[in-house]
């Protein structure tokens, strides 16, 4: 019984604390850490990647977003990525998922440019009224060739909600 109480009582945190931070007018900035073997393309051995986001609520629950990064890997025959992207995040807000688009073009040593569309899905979990720990997973399409640059992988990052109120 006290298990089943103590159950109830998060899942009401967890759905009750999000409703407020995806209001229109509020800004986000975020920083993610990929890699570490969980994201997987036919080139990769290891790949370690940073993303910094920054965005804003346009209208309550739609966020729209900036995004940089710089992906390294462990394989000798691929370049170091730095990325420069856009992107969207819708919330519901009942339980703090996100489902994300994003648009980025990467460029990687002399003769690699690409663009990349990818989608997301995550949980926006609030550790208070402002800081989240966003785990999510992610595909991004290659148009250069599929089968060695397209990628699939897991993301975790934090993400602070500021309010302009």
């Amino acid at each position: 019984m006290k298990k089943k109480l103590m159950t109830i009582a998060l899942a009401l945190l967890t759905t009750l604390g999000a409703h407020a931070q995806f209001e229109k007018d509020k800004a986000y900035v975020g920083a993610s850490l990929t890699g570490l073997d969980l994201s997987y393309n036919g080139t990769k051995k290891l790949n370690l990647g940073l993303q910094a986001d920054a965005g804003y609520f346009l209208v309550q629950d739609w966020m729209l977003k900036g995004l940089i990064g710089c992906d390294i890997s462990s394989n000798d025959d691929v370049d170091t990525k730095f990325t420069l992207g856009v992107g969207g995040r819708y919330y519901f807000e009942q339980n703090g998922i996100f489902l994300g688009a994003s648009a980025k073009y990467v460029h990687a040593g002399k003769h690699y440019n690409d663009v990349m569309p990818g989608i997301e899905a995550g949980w926006a979990y609030f550790l208070n009224g402002s800081v989240t720990i966003e785990p999510s997973v992610y595909y991004d399409q290659s148009f250069k060739c599929h089968k060695d640059f397209s990628t699939f992988g897991v993301r975790l990052g934090i993400g602070i909600y500021l309010f302009n109120k």
